[in-house]
């Protein structure tokens, strides 16, 4: 628990920062962190203004450690980290944010430049704004407080704003993780506000296993006025996209912890074939994303594909290859009974006067590589869930309300 005087002076001093995340948030927006896989160049530039705010506000301990990339003009994907120190500096509550964000996509459809945030019904609106500024500005203003209040936190207080989470991690997190200083114990409190709700009723603990696959059908081509002459491989695969839909009777498992709680498999991207209307393609490429429950092996999925694949092979006389574009089983899931999940309640409940609950989650979020290596962090934060939209926006409130559950974990004994 947190002494009710000392939260109420964190909270009261958090709501005088309501302005100061705003154009925070604004600062932030005009530097695209975009990776390289993405046509960007990193997040070095929205590392050095990040770098400048810890300084201006005198965050005592900041580091950085940074992971090689000959892609980018900095020669390098910046990982930023900052404690405040506490009573306890045996442990420490790590919020891990990411700088990178998503290209905006089509630009028609946003209401404005998506690098030029704006403030409209009580939200600011811009690429970046909610996933994952919104917690990343929260998390810098819950560390602020402690410092501008003068108030020693019980254990230290850490902010992790790492690179490259949209892509891989490898650049960022799972490089922190293999390096020699790696930062974090497995006895720290680690949040990951990479995910979340509308109310902030759930705290993220599991997430399902992923697995993106590519499969291309190879026929022969020829004029449509002749298909006896060809084998037309996108009729090949439109059959199979409709064979794999019976994956969800085979992998039928319910797991009531999820949401949705049961397995999905969905063709999503399918890439052009023949530029032309009066040729059959000779091949076909489409992919399918699974999310699948932890129940399920992966090699039992793709088993499963593959055998409706060759069924559609020996119907059509084409040949389908298979191959997987990610493959991520499931970590084993943060304990239901974990510090960090206990913490996180007792301050939800405090903020937000609502009883939170653990769940798991068909997205990947960063967290899965702590968890990979034994760590305990649960991902939570209370968002609208706009991320990768068009007019992507957070709200103030959140901000603020996140920043005071944060201020409480820093705060408790």
């Amino acid at each position: 628990m947190i002494d009710d005087n000392l939260f109420k002076r964190l909270a009261a001093r958090i709501e005088t920062y309501a302005q100061a995340m705003i154009d925070m948030q604004v600062a932030l927006t005009a530097l695209p962190a975009l990776a390289p896989e993405n046509g960007g160049d990193g997040e070095y530039e929205k590392s050095r203004l990040l770098l400048s705010y810890l300084k201006d506000s005198g965050f005592p301990h900041v580091w950085e450690i940074n992971a090689p990339d000959p892609r980018v003009s900095a020669r390098c994907r910046p990982n930023l980290l900052a404690t405040v120190p506490g009573k306890n500096q045996g442990e420490t509550v790590w919020i891990l944010t990411h700088m990178d964000v998503v290209p905006p996509g089509e630009v028609a459809l946003w209401t404005a430049d998506p690098y030029r945030a704006y403030v409209k019904d009580g939200r600011v609106f811009g690429r970046g704004t909610e996933d994952n500024q919104q917690d990343l500005v929260a998390s810098f203003f819950a560390a602020k407080a402690f410092l501008d209040e003068g108030i020693t936190p019980e254990k230290n207080f850490g902010l992790a704003f790492v690179a490259d989470e949209e892509t891989s991690s490898q650049a960022g997190l799972a490089y922190l993780l293999n390096h020699k200083n790696n930062p974090f114990l497995k006895t720290d409190i680690i949040v990951v506000p990479d995910a979340g709700d509308e109310a902030g009723s759930h705290i993220e603990v599991a997430e399902k296993s992923i697995l993106w696959l590519q499969i291309k059908t190879r026929g022969q081509q020829t004029h449509a006025s002749r298909p006896d002459l060809g084998r037309n491989a996108f009729l090949a695969a439109s059959h199979l996209v409709v064979r794999l839909y019976a994956l969800h009777q085979f992998f039928d498992a319910v797991d009531p912890l999820f949401y949705p709680p049961v397995s999905t498999f969905q063709p999503t991207k399918k890439e052009a074939n023949v530029p032309n209307i009066n040729t059959i393609p000779g091949n076909d490429i489409f992919y399918l994303d699974c999310r699948v429950l932890p129940a399920y092996p992966l090699p039992e999925v793709i088993a499963a594909v593959r055998a409706a694949a060759n069924e559609v092979e020996k119907t059509f006389n084409v040949t389908i290859e298979i191959t997987p574009v990610q493959y991520m089983e499931a970590p084993p899931p943060t304990p239901l009974d974990a510090p960090v999940v206990s913490s996180l309640k007792r301050a939800i409940r405090a903020v937000y006067q609502l009883e939170a609950v653990p769940a798991g989650i068909g997205g990947g979020t960063v967290a899965a590589h702590f968890r990979k290596l034994g760590y305990p962090a649960a991902v939570w934060c209370r968002t609208t869930q706009t991320a990768h939209q068009p007019d992507e926006s957070c709200k103030i409130e959140n901000m603020i309300g996140n920043a005071k559950v944060y201020a409480y974990l820093g705060g408790e004994g």
